[in-house]
Formats: C-alpha cells, structure tokens, sequence
C-alpha cells in the first residue's frame, strides 16, 4: 500500500450531498422568501451554486489520496492548499467501517480511523473505498504487517473458530423493538416535523380537517389515537430491527468487534483497554419480563459516532445470561455482581419528594383553576411517587477489593461496574436536610465520550457508606 490511492469516484457523490446537508436550511429560507414573485430567480441562483458544488466536490475528490508508509496512513488533501496528515499506527485506537445504502449498491464502505487524541470528528475519515480495501486497510493498520497481501477472498478459518461470536435471534431483535419504549421519541419527532411542515398547509385546509375532526365525536377520536399510536409502536420495532439488525459481537485478542444494520451496516471496533465501565440497563418494560440491554462506558471516541459512546455490547438478553455473556466476552467483569447494599429506609421520603413535588404543584393548581380536571395531575401524582419509590428501592452498591457496583434509576435501572483505576473523581455532597439525617450523595466520574466526563450519582446513601467509599477510593481503608 505504498501507492497513494484516490477514494472511489462515488466519493464525489457523498462529497456532494455533504455540501448540500450544509447549505439546507439557506435553500428552504430562501424558498420561503422568494417562492411567490421571485421563484425564477431563485431556481437560476440555486443552480448555479450546485454547478460550484459539482464542481467543487470533483476538485476535492481528485486532490485527496491516502496511502501507508512507514508505519503511518498518509493523507493528502486539500484544492487551492494542500495539507498532509500522517497518523501513526500505534496511536490508532479503533478502525470503524460503515456502509449506508448508497454504499452497499457500489460495494463500498466508510473507513473512520480514531486515536487516543480524537476530538470532535474522527482523525481521519475516508468516505469511499471498496469494501475489500477498507477490510485491508483495517487490517495493515491493526497488525502493522506490510509484507501480507489481502483480497477480498482472503479468509483464515483456524483464527476465526477461535474467536468467540454471538449474533442475536430474529426473535430476540422482535422483543427488543417491541419493548424498546422509542415511542415516545417517534411522537416527539413527529410532532416537531409536522409544526414545521404546518406552514406550508393552506390555512382552508387545516381549519376544514379541524372541523371534521372535532364533528366526529370524543369515541372516533379516541380509536384514531390508539390506531396512531400503534403505527408509532410498529415503526418503533422497524426502527430498533433495521438498526439492529444482524447484530453480531466478536472478540479477538484485546478487542470486540461488532456488526449491525440492515440498512446502513456498521463494523464498529472497542479496544478492551477503553471500557472504563460495563452496564446493564432495564427499562419499565423490560424489567418485569426479565430482559436487559448490556453496554459499555468508552473513553475517547468522536462525535461522529453518537450513542456507540455508550456502545451496546448486546440489545436484549435474559438477565440470567448475562454472566456467562461477560464470561465470553469481559471476562474482568464477570462474577462482580452481588447482592447490593441499599439505601436507608429515611432516605424514601427523598426520593418521593423530588419526582412528585412538581406534580404536587399541578393538582393543587388545577384544584383552583380546573377544578374538572383535577384528575390528570393526580395520576401523574400517583404515577410520580411510585416512581419515587422504584428509584429508592433500587439505589445500592457493592464493593469488593478493586471492583465496585453501583445502580440507580432514572426511569430505567442501570447497574453499573467498574473498577478502581477507572474511576477520575469522587465527590460527597450534603444539603442541610441531608445532614441532619446522616445521608450523603455520591458522585463518580470516568472518562467517557471526547475525554470528558460521564458522571454517575447515587443520592441519600448512609454517611457512613459514602465516608466508606471515599477512603476506598483515596486508597485509606
């Protein structure tokens, strides 16, 4: 690989529609502006700049090439000034591919290289290569060997029976769509799309449909909302199987390597030496059915890879597979989850207090204002404290040498594991009320996406376990 290489020519198209991405929102407020007497001028001036941007991305595709020499990926790029990049192979942490739909019809794939410094985008990022080269590629970068040739038939059946894989089951991946509770998110971006599509609809048609709706009667009205609900549901179970879909991890010597996606299929690498936390998350839904979702604290990474910094090690499992899945594949985390100890029966007021006063507020507010509707306030009331209770009931922690265990809630129980030299920070905090009762808050710190922090808090444990932990941590027990 000595020879500089150009991307693929389809480079020029993502090129293109990465230009165009940018420049979106301009395009639609100049519609806006112009589409009545000046839509003319806009089409000539629209077109015009997408000649530039044609030209522009053939010009950027031409000039940029990549080859490896010396142990370094050398990257030259750049029209009117040309820059160099040289990333050496031992600062490399993680070789990603990742292959959307345009680039599975040309059989391409996206090569996304991070280091140890990688800030906001990955350090180098080749958008069009075959995938026979990106393979390659990731190879002679991980192993550092030159003299080995690669081609797509390339296959080494020992080395792959030894590598331990799991993938998960098609009705796994049903289970985990159908519990995954994303129809909340779904309805909010519905929403959010429809006011700003709402502009462009007629004012006639919008009060027409209004009219319509509201003469149908409170019944028919209910059964379009639970019909409009399910649809959300079943694109929230099309959503989680097309993301997951043909999820497969794989270790090898000290890395995991993991495949998903039906529609944009993504290799994503974690080194072992980068997880500086394992979790095991049950959402409300999940947890009575006994199913969880295992994932993985990673320090460093980019933005580029959004949620993968928490990577999922595996969507949905059974609790009770969970060990022998660490004993496969993190076997330093294997055998660390124990019985946990809880919070003190005095902190539950707490507990309840934070997540109801807010709704406390509402139905005393409705009770003057609304008094007919008093009833929506106090089911969320009711809902709150309960949840108040579950996040008492679950809070604990457990240590044992150089491993500690901690679980709280939000709205999901996540019990997280680590160790000691993973930990940056831990702080105690204490407010008055606090005080008084002999409670404190605990608050660790790792190292997570971008080198910044990823926080975890337990509120109201027993002083006296929190003074525990702080001499635990600063190494004076």
């Amino acid at each position: 690989m000595f020879e500089a290489k150009r991307l693929h020519p389809a480079a020029i198209l993502f090129n293109l529609i990465k230009t165009v991405r940018e420049f979106l929102f301009a395009i639609i407020i100049g519609f806006i502006t112009f589409r009545d007497d000046s839509l003319l001028y806009f089409v000539l001036i629209t077109s015009g700049f997408l000649i530039i941007f044609i030209a522009a991305s053939i010009l950027t595709w031409y000039r940029y090439s990549y080859r490896i020499e010396d142990d370094e990926l050398r990257i030259e790029y750049g029209v009117f000034i040309r820059k160099k990049r040289y990333i050496s192979k031992n600062r490399i942490q993680s070789i990603d591919l990742t292959s959307g739909v345009i680039h599975r019809i040309f059989g391409l794939t996206k090569v996304q290289i991070e280091t140890a410094g990688t800030g906001t985008s990955a350090e180098a990022s080749l958008s069009a290569v075959t995938l026979a080269e990106g393979e390659a590629l990731r190879e002679e970068l991980k192993t550092g060997g030159t003299k080995q040739t690669y081609d797509e038939n390339t296959t080494d059946e020992p080395a792959e029976q030894t590598k331990p894989s799991t993938t998960i089951s098609f009705k796994r991946l049903f289970i985990a769509g159908t519990t995954s509770g994303s129809v909340g998110v779904i309805f909010a971006l519905a929403a959010a799309g429809f006011s700003e599509l709402e502009q462009f609809i007629p004012d006639s048609f919008y009060d027409n449909t209004l009219e319509w709706a509201i003469g149908l009667g409170i019944v028919i009205l209910i059964v379009m909302g639970i019909v409009a609900l399910l649809l959300l549901w079943l694109l929230g179970i099309a959503g989680t199987m097309i993301k997951y879909g043909n999820f497969t991890i794989t270790k090898s010597d000290d890395e995991l390597f993991i495949t998903r996606g039906l529609l944009e299929k993504k290799q994503l690498t974690i080194p072992l030496k980068r997880i500086q936390a394992v979790g095991i998350q049950e959402n409300i839904i999940r947890q009575p059915l006994g199913h969880v979702t295992v994932f993985a604290e990673i320090a460093g990474g980019s933005m580029d890879k959004g949620e993968d910094f928490s990577s999922i090690l595996f969507p949905i499992m059974k609790r009770d597979e969970v060990e022998v899945f660490l004993e496969t594949f993190l076997p330093d985390y294997a055998g660390i989850q124990h019985e946990l100890t809880p919070l003190p029966k005095r902190a539950r007021k707490f507990y309840i207090f934070r997540t109801s006063i807010l709704f406390l507020a509402l139905t005393v507010a409705s009770g003057f204002l609304i008094p007919q509707f008093i009833w929506i306030p106090l089911v969320l009331l009711a809902g709150s404290i309960v949840l108040g209770i579950m996040r008492h009931r679950d809070g604990g922690f457990y240590r044992n040498g150089e491993q500690l265990t901690i679980r709280h809630r939000s709205f999901s129980r996540n019990t997280i594991m680590m160790y000691h030299k993973r930990i940056q920070a831990f702080e105690k905090k204490q407010h008055k009320l606090q005080v008084q009762q002999q409670l404190a808050t605990m608050r660790l710190s790792i190292i997570g996406r971008m080198g910044t922090g990823t926080h975890f808090a337990i509120k109201d444990l027993e002083e006296s376990h929190t003074d525990e932990l702080a001499d635990w941590y600063s190494y004076r027990d």
